[in-house]
Order: C-alpha cells, then structure tokens, then sequence
C-alpha cells in the first residue's frame, strides 16, 4: 500500500519504519529539512533501538523516501497517517495547531485528487477531533467526507525504547471512523498484525489514549507511594510488589474497571482508611490514596444530585447490601443514598431479596439499624408493588427476577441504572449512572 506519514518524531519515524518493513511504499513528510535528510540517508532522526535498522532497509529497497512537499506525498499515496506532535497548552489541554495545519493542507491537496483518499489520526488528540478535521478537510478541498475521502482515528500505543515490539505486537488496534470504505483501508494496512483489530465508536478511540496513560501515571504513583511508606517502616517494597502483581486475577485484570456504583463493603474502605492512617502515622503524605476515597464520596455525591435532578418524591431502591449476592451491608454506597434521601423527605421503599431482618447479626446489623432505624418499615417484599408505586426506581443490582417483571413499571416511572443492565437500556425514562 502507498502511504504517507506527516510528522517524523517519535511516532512518525517509527510507523514509517515499520510500516515500511511490511512492504507499504511511505512517504515521510516534515517541516524539518534535518529530519529530511537524515530519512533519506537511511537514518533514523530520533534514537529508539532497531529504528536505524528499519530506516536503512527501507530506503535501500526503495520503499521510503522523505519530503517537505505534503501536496507531492498526498498525490502519490492512498493512505495518510498524521503523526505530528500535540504537545500541553498551559491549561493542560493539547495544543491542535499542528493537527489543524495538516488538515488544511491535505485538504488543498485533495483539491486535484480524484481517487478517494483516507487519513488516520495516530496523535494524541482532544475529543471531537476526528469530526473537525473531516469539516477542515470538506471545507478546504469541496469534497465529502465519507465519499470522496474518510478520517479513522486510529491511536498509537507505543512506548519509548520499546516502540518497534510495540508496534509489531500492540495489546489491540483501535479503528474508529464514519466510513467502512475507510476503516476496511486501515484494517488492510495492519492486517499483519496477530493481536485483535477492534472497530469503536470514534469517541471512544480518541478518549483511551488519555485512559490508558492516566492509569499508567496512577500506577507509577501508587508503586511510590507504597514504595515511600515501606522505606518508613522497614519494608522491601519491591518484594511487596512483587507479590502484588502476582495476583493477575484481580489486583492486574479488567476486574473492578466498571463504571457504575460506589465501593462499599466490610473490606475496601476499612482497609483504605486503615492504610492511609499507617502512612499519617508514619508522618508520610500519599496523596493518591487520599484521594481514592474523596473520589467515593464524589461519585455517591452524583447519584444524589441525580436523583434530585427528577424532582420525585417516591423513590424505590433495588439492592441495600454493598453489591448483589450479599446480605453485607456495611458501608454500602444504596444504604447511604436512603440515609440521605429520607433526610430530605423522600418517600423511600426498598427491594433485596438477600436481607432478611431476622438473620442479620453483628455489626452488620448494628450497622443497618444505627443508619436506618426504620428498615423495617422501607423494606418491600411485594415486587409487584414496589415496581408500580414508585415515581424513580434506582437499580443499585442487577436483580434478575426484578428486571424480568420490567413490565410493571409504569410509563412515566423514572430509571436510574447504576449497575448496567441492558435489559432496561430501551425503556422509557431511563438513565444509567455513567453512560
């Protein structure tokens, strides 16, 4: 395939060398008369081990030349790839000259090019950018985006000094964009690849990147803050992370990476408040861990002003324990909700098949009756009533037998879906939590 790659930094040397490798014919194009000539004399204009090796190959057998001239690249390839950089404005939001320029240009070129023609975004980009280089594109060539040329957001995942094995074996590619034409293009381009090709929404392309560095960031903060903490009381942290991400079941997985309710339990915030008080004790600041809980208290904060949000009075709660198939409701994000509803006056009635008044003991029960002295007058054990009485219903569990009596619930009843249940997705008045 002829593809152009604009920009030659880190991620445009890279793709050009790589992709060069499969025998793609690249085009590289910068303003950089240095990067220039540095590409063709089959050298590679920023260190990364095996790119020189790549770039020489490439330019021997004749499938990678540079440029200064993006209307010449364009003209002689079918695939674009824009690469160039979007570094932090002061604000912390990236600056999008560089992405605007590009586009412009390959816009005027497109102006005397009658095959259609496809460009991918690879740089980091703020949301919304895939629809506004399509319109800079239109705008300045008079074609239709979709017809006559397709932008894919298409995200690079590549770590610096490990960037050609990142390459060749990425975790996934993303493709997103509004043309099949021109993400079947992109699919062919990296079909090489053993790892899964995954076509998303164009949003959620442009939105992991921040995702996927954000968590690395918070991983690297939390190894320190742990590490600071060990150093005080005597510990090898380096042993202690070992056997951490020895656990790849649920310490490293996709486990807990769900948006929806709050975490709740006997275990989670006991032993986050009991280990940021260690650190304070040790007169050692983690901010991060402090932070974990703040976010908590954030998230439960939304689900009421939600609730507030529909202006109804009768609300019914599916699920009081800290999550489904429990009857453990200490620190449970729901008993909190109806401890805040009932003291704005909301009318409250609740529906848990796992709690049983008679059978709780402890401190479990302690619990329940210091927060919700009147449990007993709020719990429902008639469904069909609870389903049909209430203005608001917030589904807290995925209760299979209360989704599947769905049908009770009444037209103008107000859903709020904290726990994703696809069944409600198409009713009436509903709302999920995060999406």
């Amino acid at each position: 395939m002829k593809v152009s790659v604009f920009g030659l930094g880190y991620v445009g040397s890279v793709s050009a060398g790589c992709l060069a490798k499969q025998g793609n014919a690249i085009i590289g194009v910068d303003i950089s008369k240095n990067k220039i000539e540095l590409i063709n004399s089959g050298k590679a204009p920023i260190v990364e081990e095996g790119l020189e090796e790549l770039i020489a190959l490439g330019v021997k057998n004749k499938l990678i030349m540079a440029t200064t001239d993006l209307s010449y690249a364009v003209s002689q390839s079918e695939v674009g790839i824009i690469c160039v950089g979007t570094p932090n404005l002061p604000s912390g939001n990236l600056n999008m000259n560089q992405i605007h320029s590009v586009a412009k240009q390959i816009g005027t070129a497109l102006k005397s090019k009658n095959d259609f023609y496809t460009i991918t975004i690879r740089s980091t980009v703020m949301p919304g950018t895939n629809a506004a280089v399509s319109k800079i594109i239109e705008q300045e060539s008079g074609k239709l985006a979709g017809k006559d040329f397709s932008v894919i957001s298409n995200p690079e995942f590549l770590r610096e000094g490990n960037a050609i094995d990142d390459f060749f074996e990425p975790p996934y590619t993303v493709i997103a964009g509004h043309s099949e034409k021109g993400i079947e293009v992109i699919r062919e381009l990296f079909s090489f690849l053993a790892t899964p090709i995954l076509v998303v929404d164009v949003q959620i392309a442009e939105l992991i990147k921040f995702l996927n560095n954000s968590y690395h960031a918070f991983k690297v903060a939390f190894g320190n803050e742990v590490g600071r903490l060990c150093k005080e009381l005597n510990v090898d942290s380096y042993e202690l992370m070992d056997l951490f991400v020895r656990d790849t079941d649920l310490n490293i997985s996709p486990k807990y990476f769900k948006p929806g309710f709050s975490f709740g339990g006997s275990c989670l915030p006991k032993d986050l408040r009991a280990f940021n008080s260690i650190a304070h004790d040790q007169y050692i600041n983690l901010p991060i861990f402090e932070s974990i809980d703040k976010s908590n208290v954030v998230h439960n904060d939304f689900l009421f002003q939600m609730v507030q949000s529909k202006a109804k009075k009768k609300v019914g709660i599916v699920g009081l324990a800290f999550k489904a198939g429990t009857d453990d409701l200490r620190f449970s994000p729901s008993l909190e909700l109806c401890e805040k509803l009932i003291g704005k006056g909301y009318e409250i009635s609740i529906y848990d098949e796992n709690i049983n008044l008679s059978r709780l003991v402890g401190k479990n029960k302690d619990f329940l009756f210091t927060h919700l002295p009147h449990i007993d007058k709020l719990l429902s054990s008639n469904l069909e009533e609870f389903l049909s009485s209430n203005d608001l219903i917030v589904f807290a569990h995925n209760n299979k037998n209360v989704v599947k009596f769905k049908h009770l619930i009444n037209n103008e009843t107000n859903i709020i879906d904290i726990a994703n249940i696809s069944e409600l997705k198409g009713m009436k008045n509903y709302e999920g939590i995060c999406w």
